[in-house]
């Protein structure tokens, strides 16, 4: 069993760079490597998207510094990333409050997104400035702009809010360095997603513990409310 939808919470580059002596951004910069790595990884064995929680709405009050350095970070991944993800057919896209990034990372990653639209084998989705209570917000307050009556909103109208609207439904949720919360990120969507912990701090994070955590999710049995034996009589049908 392969999931169509992947998300990481990619935990742990500050940890990884304090036990080191290293600064902070030093961290960032290993996890960087994973990220790349990751995404390769999540193409080769068919997953239609992956979605990374790269910079939440809370990281803005971080040190001024190290917002700075993330920020730069990311313009460099997107500007060193662009050819691979181009010739590799993945489609770009973002969600969050993509309006606060400085310029130097919104002007290539709204042309990266727009560049490769097209693309189709597979989909990449930065959360970036992203939260889900947010995103909640968010998409009850365009709710309410479309009057729809409230006897008439359902599941499916709140999801056709969200920013995630167009993607698969979330199948397995991981988060590395041991943390075991999903810290605002598709609260929504992981209703019924596969939970996966590592104690792997994200910048050792590569394809081989990708591979682990999916194995793990193929042994998972997802029951969505129903009962094991209701399951093998439905795949009986």
């Amino acid at each position: 069993m392969q999931p169509r939808h992947v998300a990481i919470i990619m935990d742990g580059n500050g940890r990884w760079a304090n036990t080191r002596g290293l600064p902070r951004v030093e961290g960032h910069r290993k996890g960087a490597e994973s990220v790349r790595d990751v995404v390769r990884a999540a193409r080769q064995v068919g997953i239609e998207c992956l979605t990374l929680y790269a910079f939440s709405s809370q990281n803005w009050q971080r040190p001024l510094d190290e917002v700075e350095a993330l920020m730069q970070l990311l313009r460099e991944y997107l500007l060193e990333e662009r050819q691979e993800i181009m010739e590799n057919d993945i489609r770009l896209i973002a969600i969050g409050h993509i309006e606060r990034l400085p310029a130097i990372v919104r002007e290539p990653l709204d042309a990266l997104i727009r560049d490769s639209s097209q693309n189709k084998s597979m989909t990449l989705c930065l959360a970036l400035s992203y939260g889900a209570r947010e995103a909640l917000v968010d998409a009850a307050r365009a709710a309410i702009r479309s009057r729809i009556p409230p006897e008439a909103l359902t599941e499916s109208t709140i999801s056709s809010y969200l920013p995630t609207r167009d993607l698969p439904p979330l199948d397995l949720l991981i988060r590395t360095s041991g943390e075991q919360r999903i810290s605002n990120f598709l609260l929504w969507e992981a209703a019924y997603a596969e939970l996966y912990f590592t104690d792997t701090l994200w910048p050792d994070f590569r394809r081989g513990e990708l591979y682990t955590a999916l194995e793990a999710y193929a042994g998972r049995e997802r029951r969505f409310g129903l009962t094991s034996e209701q399951l093998r009589a439905k795949a009986n049908e």
